[in-house]
């Protein structure tokens, strides 16, 4: 099955921005409606931004205007591009699909957003 590696997580000011990054194995990948999830402390798992196949996008109402997702599906890469962080957007990051069926999920990448 697609193996995915989140990467570009760390330590932010609030206000600051982060790059995160998804790698996933497959090239089936370009196929697949994606999603970056988070997790924080103490909460489940939420969705916070979808990517289609095609590239188009939509966000939950907690990151709208401020995280914007993207991906090159030659190169089997996703994007979250998050700025303007909040304390609340503290939690551990993981990209899957945003389909019927979730790939196995990976590490994730943890941001911590505080002063």
């Amino acid at each position: 099955q697609v193996q995915l590696v989140e990467s570009g997580g760390g330590l932010v000011q609030p206000g600051g921005s982060l790059r995160l990054s998804c790698a996933a194995s497959g090239s089936i990948f370009r196929f697949y409606n994606m999603g970056w999830y988070r997790q924080a402390p103490g909460k489940q798992r939420e969705l916070v931004a979808r990517i289609t196949s095609g590239g188009d996008t939509n966000y939950a109402d907690s990151v709208k205007g401020r995280f914007t997702a993207s991906r090159d599906n030659a190169k089997n890469i996703m994007y979250l591009q998050m700025n303007s962080l909040k304390p609340e957007d503290t939690a551990v990051y993981y990209c899957n699909t945003a389909e019927s069926v979730w790939w196995d999920w990976g590490q994730g990448t943890q941001v911590t957003v505080s002063s």
